[in-house]
């Protein structure tokens, strides 16, 4: 079957996104997944995401990591969605969709190429020894770390996210470094199963994590870099529980195409 199919990017985060609100495609197939992410023999992605009808919501996310397995919420994804879905003539300036969370807002610019998206609220941070532990939608990992930029990240990743603790399930594993601005973070995706240019759900997680730790309540704006550009997280921190808790950043379409399904 011949598939058309879209390129997008959030901060370096890619992914396929398809069409199939007619549900012309099974896409419960792990093999066409993987192929189809596959850097070599396939378009290439972190992931690849299908926009779905879904009675009362605009549309649904339905996503899949590169290695073909159904996975949690992915942040970024969720951004390059609605820019899809604004590309598609869906929507307009804003939207609720249904992703594998759960409800999600999110409002988009007038050029269509930078989205904020409303994540689910959070009101559990755990430690494993000096790291937090919490879920923004995917479990993460979070340790501060000095000297980022030279850090090899997919050995000190892999070996956190195969751990006794954690290989089971998996978790990702992001590596933070406070800078004149914000933090620079670098993450170890579970699922990709290696480092990625960026993670949404990872950079909210990160600025959450660095709000418990310096102790800062209220209005919070955090600034983060990562290795595909520069994201933003914003949200409100009573002392106990994270709530509007917005990620934003770019999305924007590479290129479009056919491939052979």
């Amino acid at each position: 079957m011949n598939m058309h199919f879209y390129k997008y990017q959030g901060a370096g985060n890619d992914f396929i996104l398809i069409d199939n609100r007619n549900s012309a495609i099974n896409h419960h197939d792990p093999q066409l997944t993987a192929r189809l992410c596959d850097r070599r023999f396939g378009i290439g992605g972190d992931g690849i995401i299908f926009l779905q009808n879904r009675e009362g919501y605009d549309f649904e996310m339905i996503y899949y990591n590169a290695d073909g397995q159904p996975s949690s919420m992915c942040g970024n994804g969720g951004r390059c969605i609605v820019a899809f879905a604004r590309f598609l003539g869906i929507i307009d300036s804003e939207t609720n969709f249904l992703a594998v969370d759960g409800p999600h807002y999110a409002k988009i610019s007038a050029s269509g190429d930078w989205v904020s998206l409303q994540m689910i609220d959070v009101t559990e941070i755990g430690k494993d020894e000096d790291a937090y532990i919490l879920n923004t939608g995917s479990p993460h990992y979070i340790q501060l770390v000095e000297g980022l930029k030279e850090k090899n990240v997919y050995k000190d990743g892999f070996s956190i996210r195969n751990n006794d603790t954690y290989r089971e399930k998996g978790i990702n594993v992001n590596f933070v470094e406070p800078i004149s601005d914000g933090y620079f973070v670098r993450t170890f995706e579970r699922g990709v199963e290696d480092e990625t240019y960026a993670c949404g759900t990872g950079v909210t997680a990160v600025a959450l994590a660095m709000a418990k730790h310096n102790h800062q309540t209220g209005s919070i704006n955090t600034r983060i870099k990562v290795l595909g550009g520069d994201l933003n997280i914003r949200f409100n921190y009573n002392g106990e529980s994270f709530k509007d808790i917005f990620l934003e950043g770019p999305a924007v379409k590479v290129f479009e195409g056919a491939v052979d399904g």
